[in-house]
């Protein structure tokens, strides 16, 4: 490949990768067409994309940003998989598509990185078993309410109670 296709092909990776502060490195090399499209089109659905890169030219249009260490020391064609409503959500669904082996048997999650940090397999195992971003609204609103709910109930048992007594001594007379 001459150095003008290089620089194209870097330049074009950096334009996509633009924003995406983090992301998961797949390889699915040996998979047939079909079952390729298959797993794109369940990426797509969740709101994940993919991008088909040799290693070489990623760790070039990568270099100096927060996704550069998810390249080093990787070799050949990879897929970088960003997107998701959150990096929690987006490593669940990989690492779910990386355990179906019977329908997708090459696709393997490598790695990625978490904040300018790289990740291996066994970190994005870890990060799959995280609360995702509503999970953890739902457990914090929960947290939120419970005092307040606990307190009116606290505060309407005592008074509902007067007021029965009330209404009850109203009645005999």
């Amino acid at each position: 490949m001459s150095k003008y296709v290089k620089d194209l092909v870097t330049r074009d990776i950096q334009k996509r990768l633009e924003g995406v502060d983090d992301a998961v490195v797949v390889s699915y090399v040996g998979l047939d067409a079909n079952t390729t499209n298959e797993l794109r089109g369940a990426l797509l659905e969740k709101g994940i994309q993919m991008m088909l890169v040799k290693n070489s030219l990623a760790r070039r249009a990568t270099a100096g940003t927060s996704l550069g260490p998810m390249f080093e020391g990787g070799k050949g064609t990879r897929a970088v998989c960003w997107g998701a409503s959150d990096f929690v959500s987006l490593v669940k669904e990989v690492v779910a598509l990386d355990k179906n082996k019977e329908k997708f048997e090459k696709f393997t999650a490598e790695g990625g990185v978490l904040d300018g940090d790289r990740l291996d397999s066994a970190a994005l195992a870890e990060v799959s078993k995280w609360p995702s971003r509503e999970e953890q609204i739902s457990m914090l609103v929960g947290q939120i309410l419970g005092p307040g709910s606990q307190l009116s109930g606290a505060l309407l048992g005592p008074g509902g109670k007067l007021a029965g007594q009330i209404e009850k001594k109203g009645e005999e007379e």
